[in-house]
């Protein structure tokens, strides 16, 4: 059952990128959306080949290209809220779908691995996950060097009293004699 349900998910996913694709406007994400959907659906197909000729394939890792640096702080951003038509979504918008879709498989996913029993099968789930966590990391990245997803920062001073913290473990924990 859990496999039916990552299938379907996937098929939900690769149908809800093909709704996006029409409202994408900047050739940058539009990139990342199409190489997205022709991973997605070669990881569909992987999949449904793997479950039909049991143990026969392996999952493939998705491939994050060349990442830069996160632009950390917020910078006046915008106020957010949902579109009245179809016809106001735009980049942010898109992005925005493509992030909660990787975010929302990657969980289902890992919980669908921990109920696997087969073991090449709860391989290639996770795999799964790690792929969705991938591509989740490849749309935010976008999403934050255009502005759309910024990362709000601490004081110095609350971030070092936050890892200050916590210490190391004794070296006995655990061990009873």
């Amino acid at each position: 059952m859990e496999i039916h349900e990552i299938l379907c998910d996937t098929i939900d996913g690769i149908n809800q990128f093909q709704l996006y694709r029409p409202h994408v406007k900047d050739s940058q994400l539009r990139s990342i959306l199409d190489k997205q959907l022709q991973f997605m659906t070669q990881e569909y197909n992987n999949m449904v080949q793997a479950i039909n000729q049991h143990g026969i394939t392996q999952a493939v890792p998705y491939r994050l290209p060349r990442t830069s640096a996160p632009v950390y702080g917020l910078n006046s951003p915008e106020t957010q809220r949902p579109n009245t038509s179809l016809h106001e979504m735009d980049d942010r918008d898109v992005a925005s779908g493509m992030l909660g879709c990787h975010k929302a498989s990657a969980a289902f996913r890992m919980m669908a691995s921990l109920e696997c029993a087969d073991l090449e099968l709860r391989r290639m789930l996770q795999q799964g996950a790690i792929n969705c966590a991938e591509q989740a990391y490849e749309v935010w990245q976008y999403m934050n060097q255009k502005g759309y997803y910024q990362v709000p920062t601490m004081k110095d001073v609350t971030t070092s009293t936050m890892i200050n913290a916590y210490s190391p473990a004794a070296g006995d924990v655990g061990i009873y004699q």
